[in-house]
């Protein structure tokens, strides 16, 4: 038997095999298993592609019947549209000609000379040809002039004029406007009457204007044929989406029609019961409408269910609930019998009104076991996942510990706990003489009674905990109420730890390398089956993942330690004594690491002091140990009495030959890119502060009325450039004056610019305190919070005079009488500071000294006085000449001055200036 399928629907002929198709003519053999020519059955498929057009076409299949059924409504709609088009033309056409006369007649007769015109004596002969030019050039009909009787003064057509207005003008002569619709000498037209009247509001003459309703029509017959075009091209249009709609709506339905569709529909009914999913479909009112023998078997119905309710079957409740509410389900599972079905069940809608559900029902018993083995797989896969992202992602070992026990409750156990020798809590190596400490612990509730976080364990060799410490393996206790080992810990603890429904252990050693570094204990309550060999497994492979991360953590916290603790031990741990400012400072360390800042208070000859403050930059032991280098290098700098600028290029040079050295060695140090630095020499007696800066962010200012600026400091380049002088500014500082210096952590990160950085540190500083102290609070109470990623220097100085009264002053002449002179001076000042007991051993510096400016020096010489924590004496010459101290032999005549001064004073020394020399001397107050 064969059976042929056309487009037009199935087409079947029964033959017997290898018999002829009655009238068909042997066009060569038969196809195999057919019976037929495979010319006849050829031209059988092209008869029924044939059938299937023709069929459409005629209307019998069903995309036939909507082709034809829309292609009506389109023409329809379309020829109501073009209807409803004209009459819309024409009304606007209408309404246009109304306001056209109204306007046209208005202006008109408000035209200059109109209303001069009637008191004419031949009114026609001026208004008519004005008339005729205005209606041309205003497109309508006619113009009509008349006087209050309605005889036209003129009219297109010369005959009509002297004769009566046809059509309304009382309204007119009333001073109103006339619209109207009448049939005149024109024909039908549509005209307005508009009074002309005097400046006293009289009527004087009446003007009309109009347009035909040829004119009219004319305008709509004019777009007709447009509105005729776009109907066809949306008549065309429409029949072409419904021809396309058709041919989708002919291949979706296989050219069937109403019939053939029916007998498909029972074609797969049966199959509907040949499947092997169970289908059911539940009318209204929860009753069964169908089930195929997949469902009936799954669900055990019996013969009849149709027609019944499903809660009347017998059918689990949770079941039998689900398939009676109609409510969508997506893979629910539910147990019938000893079976677990996933049930997907979607509503159903006929005409707008619930009626019912569709439900297919899966035999799911061995997928779900299945499913539940690999979903175990997946999360044990994804917890050792979000440990490798999750663990270590700070470098402190506390709280990679803690992150630990995070992630391991609940998904892996009730409580963790995590114990760690107290030499790897500070960075050190793991020794069991030192014993563990709990470092972190969590749980699924607080009340656990197992050892606080910060108790100090020491676990008893039986116990699980020990013997994974000393084995180096995971200990397992599924049982903690019968294993005497556990309970030897603690006998009344352990008691309280099983009584509060922990059952389960797993001990696990964390092990980095050859390093055992504490021990990790996984523990399971009530609600939770015991730990199994698998899980074990699992444990070990979660503390191997968190053993590498605390032990990162431990060597961080090492290294860091030693970088912190070079670091303090190289910053200034106290600052000097001395009477010119009032200092506050304030140091920060970076949190990701010690960096490179550093500041000085360094006293200076003749009460002057220096402030600097430096950053290399960088993190680390490296960083620390070049800091340390060049804050020697700047006191060793400092004791020359050097400028700023000069102090600056001698520490350039220092860094650069450092850089040099360092990149000639072997090894992976860096050479000290980027290292900057400020000096300043602030002096109390003029209130002159010299600054000079490598690089360096500039001052801030606070005045004594509290406005904050940043003083024009030129910025030379970053230490170790080489090549560039550096430049000084000085500046008046006025007394109780504060000077910030700070290092760029202050103002400058990651998301911010210097620029804003020294706005808000202007904005922190005018709201400060007038103290040092309050200052370097307020400044750092301002910043944002969060974790520093750079070191921060700050220096508050807050400036002080040294008043004329402790200053004494003398001009030298170049003579060696006036020694005396100078020594009778200085006893004076002595007796008035109350410094009599000084006195001889200051005589005697000064006479060395002056003698030796006026013997060696040159003009002028000054001699200065200054008493401040000590009694200083200055001697200033032009010379730039330094003496020496040296020893002197039996037959020198000299020598021995610099030696008796050097013996006498508690420091001396000389300062250069730009036009000579200081020869200073300094002698401790009584």
């Amino acid at each position: 038997m064969v059976r042929l399928w056309g487009r037009s629907g199935a087409r079947s002929a029964r033959r017997p095999s290898g018999e002829r198709i009655r009238g068909a003519p042997d066009r060569g053999l038969a196809v195999p298993g057919t019976g037929l020519p495979r010319e006849a059955l050829a031209e059988g498929r092209r008869a029924g592609r044939f059938s299937a057009v023709r069929a459409t076409l005629g209307g019998r299949s069903l995309a036939g019947q909507v082709f034809l059924l829309q292609v009506v409504i389109v023409l329809l709609l379309v020829v109501a549209a073009v209807a409803a088009l004209v009459l819309q033309v024409r009304y606007d056409t209408t309404q246009e000609a109304r306001h056209r006369s109204v306007a046209v007649a208005e202006a008109f007769a408000n035209a200059p000379g109109t209303r001069e015109a009637l008191d004419s004596p031949d009114p026609t002969a001026v208004l008519q040809p004005r008339a005729e030019a205005a209606r041309e050039a205003t497109d309508v009909d006619f113009i009509v002039v008349m006087n209050t009787d309605g005889v036209r003064y003129t009219h297109p057509k010369p005959d009509r004029i002297g004769k009566t207005f046809v059509g309304t003008i009382e309204p007119a002569l009333a001073g109103r406007v006339v619209v109207e619709e009448i049939t005149g000498t024109l024909g039908p037209l549509v005209q307005a009457v508009v009074p002309i009247k005097d400046p006293d509001g009289k009527v004087v003459g009446l003007v009309s204007a109009g347009v035909t309703k040829a004119t009219v029509g004319g305008t709509a017959d004019r777009q007709l044929p447009l509105l005729l075009a776009a109907a066809a091209a949306a008549l065309a249009l429409s029949t072409a989406g419904t021809a396309l709609v058709s041919k989708r709506l002919l291949r979706q339905t296989h050219g069937l029609g109403p019939d053939e569709m029916t007998r498909m529909y029972e074609h797969h009914d049966a199959v509907l019961h040949a499947v092997r999913e169970g289908v059911i479909i539940v009318g209204a009112e929860g009753r069964l409408l169908l089930a195929n023998d997949e469902a009936h078997r799954l669900l055990d119905l019996p013969e009849d269910a149709e027609g019944h309710r499903v809660l009347h079957l017998g059918l689990a409740p949770d079941t039998a609930e689900l398939l009676d509410s109609g409510r969508m389900a997506t893979d629910e599972v539910h147990l019938v019998k000893d079976r677990l079905l996933a049930v997907n069940q979607r509503p159903t809608t006929l005409r707008g009104r619930p009626s019912g559900s569709v439900a297919t029902l899966r035999d799911s018993t061995e997928l779900r076991a299945l499913s539940g083995r690999a979903e175990e797989a997946r999360e044990r896969l994804n917890m050792l996942y979000d440990a490798g992202v999750g663990i270590g992602t700070s470098l402190d070992v506390t709280r990679t510990a803690e992150e630990l026990a995070e992630l391991a409750v609940p998904r892996f156990a009730d409580f963790a706990t995590v114990d760690l020798f107290e030499a790897v809590l500070g960075g050190g190596q793991p020794e069991a003489a030192t014993g563990l400490r709990r470092t972190a612990s969590g749980g699924i509730s607080k009340d656990a009674p197992l050892y606080p976080v910060g108790e100090k364990i020491r676990f008893v060799d039986s116990s699980p905990q020990a013997r994974a410490l000393k084995d180096g393996q995971a200990v397992i206790e599924p049982r903690l109420d019968e294993a005497p080992g556990w309970r030897a810990q603690d006998l009344e603890r352990s008691a309280q730890v099983v009584d509060f429904g922990i059952h389960s252990l797993v001990a696990v050693p964390l092990r980095a390398g050859s390093l055992v570094l504490g021990v990790v204990s996984f523990w399971r309550s009530r609600g939770a089956g015991p730990f199994d060999t698998d899980e074990v497994a699992l444990a070990e492979e979660l503390v191997a993942r968190a053993a590498v991360s605390i032990d990162n953590a431990r060597r961080y916290t090492r290294e860091h330690s030693m970088a912190v603790t070079l670091q303090r031990s190289l910053l200034p741990r106290s600052l000097p004594e001395q009477n010119a400012l009032d200092i506050a400072y304030r140091y920060l360390p970076a949190q990701a690491g010690v960096g490179g800042d550093w500041f000085d208070v360094l006293p200076l000859s003749g009460a002057r002091v220096a402030l600097v403050v430096g950053d290399v930059v960088g993190h680390g032991l490296h960083a620390a140990a070049t800091m340390g280098r060049l804050r020697t290098a700047v006191h060793n700098f400092s004791a020359l009495d050097l400028p700023p600028d000069e102090l600056l290029a001698l520490l350039d040079e220092l860094v650069a030959r450092i850089d040099q050295d360092e990149t000639e060695e072997e090894g992976d140090t860096a050479p000290v890119t980027g290292a900057t630095c400020l000096y300043a020499v602030y002096d109390p007696v003029s209130q002159r502060c010299t600054i000079a800066r490598a690089g360096h962010p500039p001052p801030a200012l606070i005045q004594p009325d509290g406005s904050v600026d940043f003083p024009d400091v030129p910025a030379g380049p970053p230490l170790g450039l080489g090549g560039l002088p550096f430049e000084t500014a000085e500046l008046e500082l006025a007394e109780d004056s504060r000077l910030v210096l700070y290092t760029d952590g202050l103002v400058e990160d990651r998301e911010r610019d210097i620029d804003e950085g020294l706005e808000l540190l202007r904005a922190a500083l005018g709201r400060a305190g007038r103290s040092p102290e309050e200052t370097c609070q307020a400044v750092l109470d301002a910043r944002q919070p969060g974790r520093a990623s750079d070191d921060i220097a700050l220096l508050v100085a807050r400036t002080r005079a040294l008043g004329s009264e402790l200053v004494a002053e003398w001009q030298v002449p170049s003579d060696p009488a006036a020694v005396a002179q100078v020594r009778s001076a200085v006893t004076r000042t002595l007796q008035a500071w109350g410094l009599e007991e000084l006195s001889f051993a200051t005589e005697l510096i000064l006479s060395e000294l002056v003698t030796n400016a006026i013997r060696y020096g040159g003009e002028p010489i000054r001699v200065r006085m200054l008493r401040d924590r000590s009694l200083i004496c200055e001697v200033f010459d032009s010379s730039s000449t330094s003496p020496h101290l040296r020893y002197a032999t039996m037959t020198d005549e000299g020598g021995r001055g610099l030696f008796l001064v050097a013996q006498l004073a508690d420091r001396w020394g000389t300062r250069y200036l730009p036009a000579g020399k200081v020869i200073w001397a300094e002698q401790p107050l009584p």
